[in-house]
């Protein structure tokens, strides 16, 4: 089991056939730190989709010469994917497209659904093939569904929002419109802005606005439906308010990036603040704070602001490493340690650190980073925390689908600390959360196991995974027993 990151979705709209392809390419590159398993970008134009989608990280994906083929179109629709649910596969890639009888479709997702296996199986049985194992391809027949029934693609998503249960910000293309939506809890941010050819753009985060050059209108109401089309935009609001608001408050502490605004908190703000608090709450003396890039280093900051201990760099990572939780594998994600970050040893040696870091999960990464610390020559360490401890699953989009390693779970705080070899440990207390963000609309769930839907019975995520390991696993052994009678 391993924490994922969640996923990037972008829209672009314009009145004139313009590179959409292009400005797509750095929106999504934008938002590159919500997903680094796969990419994709599916170009409209006169009522004509080209698309692009592959396994890797944007740069890799979209070279210049695959940017070159799309044609200029007034419309797109661009996603980055690190899966929840659904292998690592090329059948995954988002955005989803879908041709039906009334024209088609292309789907891009961020979150998970609490009821998407149950919804799957209905699907099935009334005789819905599969081609991904992802919940955005359940969404996708829903809305295509429903689109034969309606008269518009925006009443159609509407009505399947009345089904779809869990968190969802989707941007879809129809021949002739931009559309996006939050789900009623707000769970995953969206947002949306315009440049200055009047150009409208939807995204997951602010950052990706900017990357682009739209100014940041505002965020999307959760429930609000938005239609861009020539016409303008139209909002729809019959979902909106009919529930309570639950923004995933781990996009403060780890998910968003720094420059982002979401739901009108600054990300960088927030990310101060909690450092601020722990300087409070656990304070000690020491000679320097560092914070673990990167999205410890804003904490970091705020705790040195806050207590008056000097702020330093005493780790630096390599760019070109992807972050730990993108392991596919324990030992994979020890060796990406290794490689991905390393101490300054000027910084460190002989002094009393206190390290920032955003979460412990199993306490593997966090062992190894102390451990860094520790041949550099750092006197004591200090570790704390801008989150409180994991102890729960959640079903909203990031992947902790088991308390099975989570080492909170099992370990108390004073053991945890003697299992990473930090000399004092702690954590953001629960009630600090609410200043994070500015209120008390926010979902913890994965701290507190106070959900705000019903849990799923079965979330289907290891459902074709596990067939397609016992097959690996048999034309292993037979590969093998081949072999043994050469």
């Amino acid at each position: 089991m391993s924490i994922r990151e969640e996923c990037g979705v972008f829209g672009v709209l314009s009145e004139k056939p313009m590179d959409v392809a292009g400005i797509s390419y750095y929106g999504l590159y934008a938002l590159q730190h919500r997903g680094q398993e796969s990419c994709g970008i599916v170009v409209g134009e006169d009522g004509l989709f080209f698309s692009h989608k592959d396994l890797g990280l944007v740069n890799e994906v979209f070279t210049k010469d695959i940017l070159q083929q799309f044609p200029k179109g007034t419309m797109a629709v661009g996603h980055v994917r690190y899966g929840t649910t659904g292998a690592t596969n090329r059948n995954n890639c988002q955005p989803i497209e879908v041709n039906h009888q009334k024209g088609r479709m292309a789907l891009a997702h961020n979150g998970n659904l609490c009821n998407a296996e149950v919804l799957r199986n209905e699907l099935e049985l009334n005789g819905a093939i599969f081609h991904s194992t992802s919940d955005t391809e359940t969404i996708a027949y829903i809305i295509t569904k429903e689109r034969l029934k309606t008269n518009s693609i925006e009443e159609a998503l509407s009505r399947a929002m009345n089904v779809l249960e869990g968190a969802y910000s989707l941007v879809l293309m129809s021949p002739q419109k931009l559309i996006c939506a939050r789900d009623p809890y707000g769970f995953r941010p969206l947002c949306f802005g315009r440049r200055a050819d009047g150009a409208y753009v939807v995204a997951s985060e602010s950052c990706a606005l900017q990357a682009v050059g739209a100014n940041f209108i505002r965020d999307v109401e959760p429930g609000e439906i938005l239609v861009f089309s020539r016409d303008g935009m139209v909002s729809r609001r019959e979902h909106c308010g009919t529930k309570k608001k639950h923004l995933c408050i781990f996009e403060y502490i780890y998910f968003s990036r720094p420059d982002s605004v979401i739901d009108g908190i600054s990300v960088h703000k927030a990310r101060l603040r909690a450092g601020e608090i722990l300087a409070k709450t656990y304070p000690t003396e020491a000679d320097i704070v560092i914070g673990v890039p990167d999205s410890g280093l804003d904490a970091a900051l705020g705790y040195s602001q806050a207590s008056g201990i000097p702020y330093g760099i005493g780790l630096i990572k390599n760019k070109y490493i992807g972050r730990t939780f993108i392991s596919p594998g324990q030992d994979a994600r020890i060796d990406q340690v290794k490689i991905k970050l390393s101490a300054v040893e000027e910084s460190v040696k002989g002094k009393r650190v206190i390290m920032i870091d955003d979460s412990i999960v199993r306490g593997t990464t966090s062992g190894r980073i102390v451990k860094l610390l520790r041949d550099a020559g750092a006197k004591e360490i200090h570790v704390r925390i801008s989150a409180p401890p994991f102890l729960h699953p959640c079903y909203y989009g990031t992947d902790i689908d088991s308390e099975d390693h989570l080492i909170a779970c099992h370990h108390s705080e004073t053991e945890i600390c003697q299992m990473i070899g930090a000399d004092s440990l702690g954590y953001l207390p629960m009630e600090s959360l609410r200043e994070l963000s500015g209120n008390c609309y926010y979902c913890n769930a994965c701290f507190s196991g106070a959900y705000p839907t019903e849990i799923p019975k079965d979330t289907g995520k290891n459902r074709f995974e596990q067939k397609l390991s016992e097959i690996h696993k048999i034309n292993g052994e037979e590969r093998s027993s081949k072999h043994e009678n050469l």
